[in-house]
């Protein structure tokens, strides 16, 4: 893929500040115009920037929709490391949950997957995404001694994408606890966290 944070400089706060600032318009943009309508032109034009400046930054829509989802607002959600396997999955989960509330964040991801299947980029970002956050989940359970595979990974939260984006219905605490007991049941079979301990 072409695009990086190589350039422009990402230590300039300079250059940050116009960051920050296009993915605040971007965000309260996309729930509005959909993807299709997150124009360059528009999206220039309400945060005061030449498409030249997002074409710097963001060379394709995906790499735009990657960062997006990626950077989406702090929410204060997101767990910290734990030696308690249970306790460590139940709390991303409930932060995934409330990141992909974000209609942004939810509209961007949605997007990506949309366009995967004919858009390289688009692919690429994908994938890209579900490495930084199966990378950064094996992180969080660095203290407990056990590290999931990608298909351990996909059976936690698989689940919760299903029932937000196929079924469209409410992911509750109960649903978290549910799919976390179950997931954490496969794990014992398969003996991931009895070789931990």
């Amino acid at each position: 893929m072409t695009w990086s944070s190589a350039w422009p400089t990402p230590g300039n706060p300079r250059v940050q500040r116009t960051r920050n600032r296009v993915l605040a318009v971007a965000r309260e943009l996309l729930p509005q115009v959909g993807p299709a309508g997150l124009t360059y032109a528009l999206l220039a034009e309400r945060a005061d920037v030449t498409r030249q400046t997002l074409y710097r930054h963001w060379p394709t829509r995906a790499a735009l929709l990657f960062d997006l989802v990626l950077e989406g607002p702090d929410l204060g959600t997101y767990p910290e490391p734990g030696s308690d396997v249970g306790a460590v999955a139940t709390a991303w989960l409930k932060s995934l949950r409330a990141g992909v509330s974000v209609p942004a964040v939810r509209t961007a991801a949605l997007a990506v997957t949309a366009q995967a299947d004919h858009d390289p980029d688009s692919a690429q970002a994908l994938v890209r995404i579900g490495e930084d956050r199966y990378a950064g989940f094996n992180r969080l359970l660095e203290p407990s001694g056990v590290q999931i595979s990608d298909d351990e990974f996909t059976l936690l939260y698989g689940p919760v994408l299903a029932r937000l984006f196929l079924d469209r219905g409410q992911v509750t605490d109960a649903f978290i606890d549910a799919v976390v007991a179950q997931w954490l049941t496969m794990l014992e079979r398969v003996g991931a966290l009895q070789d931990s301990q």
